[in-house]
């Protein structure tokens, strides 16, 4: 039976490209469908049961960021594989951060297309192969609603899991969050390994809540144990397990699954570990001051080719001593500052020009994408040479500061215009923001004050060397209107163009 795949982009050909593409590669795999926007896409996942999304970020009446945030209120959710240009990349990061399967950027590879369509396939698969129990309700399905559902009146979460018959959750149990080895591919064959582990025991139940997870909820806590040691050595890799405290009563489920997710954070720290408890971090330093002045420092450097300091500032940034003492909220807000004042910073202000850079942005934005700190940190330094050496190429092209010679010639011709930051980085063919702390740089001042004194002393020539009423002189020097013009004069003279010119007209009636 094919499965339907919807393709939401506002430009026809790349609908009908893509659909040529996997309908040559996988012939009589799918049913595919069309949205010319994000709202048109809406509806028909509404409406019809789309398990694979395509989607662009660009899009009118409602954009990718839209849909993926529109998404969450669906009752059933496809799983979404995100395109765009290289060019896009304010959108790009921001469809990072949600939940999507995969970030794919145009021109699309043909051999990502397939590798990204085959993974979702098998992971589609193996969430179908869940066996109904003998009362006909899908006792997986049900926990897994329970989980996700963070609102969920206690009555109804009641009433579903007594319906998939785990009314043993009045009793005492404990969560588990069994992390799959990251290159498990095989879901089917790891899914029917976790079965055979967990054996015969009537009191416990598992589900599936994100790629390459499974939750599972026991009563006895020796059924952890004895799962991680019937999994050690499988050829599948070896998976991790977080488990919470041990709780009791219906009600605190989700207490215990959200205790289980904090714990599983720490995996990245303690890779090795097998089992972490949260009993055992829950008690870490959660007061740990962050980092700033060493993200700021390292901020400044980047582009001065001061790579060894560079590295110096990201290892008191990063220090491991401090982030194994702190609770793991420590290193993701230290993660989250790195992006912001660092390289959201660099991207902002110099563009987007490399696509390489720009995926190593996207592994190196998301901490768990990683599976250990080392990795990370790695990702991060490497991430830090390339901008350091990228910056540095656009500071060195522009170094003789020719063009910004071309800035100051410009505004002293046009300076009685309505001329302003844009027009004169266009002219010149720089980066807005570029342009702006460059020209600070040349010129010693920001480009608003330098253009505000330029017209103050073309006025003040102006007034002491014409018979030009005070209305006229406005006008020629650039102001908008006497008002505003009278104003800014005495905030920097002391005195009105009346008075300056007044003080002025003996002085040069005395040269004459």
């Amino acid at each position: 039976m094919k499965r339907k795949l919807l393709i939401a982009d506002d430009e026809t050909n790349i609908r009908l490209g893509l659909r040529a593409m996997i309908e040559r590669q996988f012939p009589d795999r799918y049913e595919i469908l069309f949205a010319a926007d994000g709202a048109e896409a809406l509806s028909l996942l509404a409406a019809e049961d789309v398990p694979f999304l395509i989607t662009d970020i660009r899009m009118p009446v409602m954009d990718g960021i839209e849909l993926l945030d529109r998404l969450e209120g669906l009752p059933k959710k496809p799983a979404v594989v995100i395109l765009s240009g290289y060019d896009d990349f304010q959108y790009a990061k921001a469809a990072i951060r949600h939940q999507v399967r995969e970030y794919l950027l145009k021109p699309i590879v043909r051999a990502e297309l397939f590798a990204v369509l085959e993974r979702l396939e098998e992971e589609h698969r193996a969430s179908g192969k869940r066996e109904l129990p003998a009362s006909g309700i899908d006792a997986s399905e049900r926990l897994a609603q329970v989980l996700l559902r963070e609102n969920a009146e206690e009555k109804e979460v009641r009433s579903r899991l007594l319906e998939a018959g785990l009314d043993w959750l009045d009793g005492e149990y404990a969560v588990g969050l069994l992390k799959l080895p990251a290159n498990a591919t095989d879901f089917p064959a790891m899914s029917s390994k976790l079965e055979q582990a967990l054996g015969a025991e009537s009191d416990w139940a598992r589900c599936g809540v994100r790629e390459g997870e499974q939750v599972v909820v026991a009563r006895d806590p020796a059924l952890f144990a004895g799962l991680m040691a019937r999994l050690r050595g499988h050829s599948l890799g070896q998976p991790c397990l977080a488990l919470s405290s041990r709780v009791t009563g219906m009600g605190q489920l989700r207490l215990a699954y959200s205790q289980a997710r904090q714990a599983s954070k720490y995996f990245l720290l303690h890779p090795d570990s097998g089992i972490i408890g949260y009993d055992a971090v829950r008690s870490l330093d959660s007061g740990c001051p962050l980092p700033e002045e060493p993200i700021r420092k390292l901020s400044n450097l980047v582009g001065l080719g001061r790579l060894p300091e560079m590295k110096r500032l990201l290892q008191q940034a990063l220090d491991i001593r401090v982030v194994a003492r702190c609770e793991i909220g420590y290193l993701m807000a230290v993660s989250r500052m790195l992006n912001e004042e660092v390289f959201d910073r660099v991207f902002r202000t110099y563009g987007e020009e490399s696509v390489e850079i720009l995926k190593l942005y996207k592994k190196a934005g998301h901490i768990e994408n990683f599976d250990r700190f080392h990795d990370y940190y790695h990702h991060v330094e490497q991430l830090l040479e390339r901008l350091d050496d990228y910056v540095g190429r656009v500071r060195s092209a522009h170094g003789e500061r020719t063009d910004m010679q071309k800035a100051v010639d410009y505004l002293q011709e046009h300076y009685s215009e309505d001329v302003n930051m844009a027009v004169v980085s266009n002219h010149i063919s720089l980066n807005y923001t570029y342009f702006s702390e460059a020209f600070k740089e040349y010129t010693g001042e920001s480009f608003s004050s330098y253009l505000r004194k330029l017209r103050l002393r073309k006025a003040k020539e102006l007034l002491s060397g014409t018979e030009l009423k005070v209305y006229e002189i406005c006008s020629l020097s650039g102001f908008d209107n006497v008002k505003h013009f009278t104003r800014v004069f005495k905030e920097s003279e002391g005195v009105t163009p009346m008075e300056y010119r007044s003080r002025e007209q003996p002085v040069r009636g005395g040269r004459n």
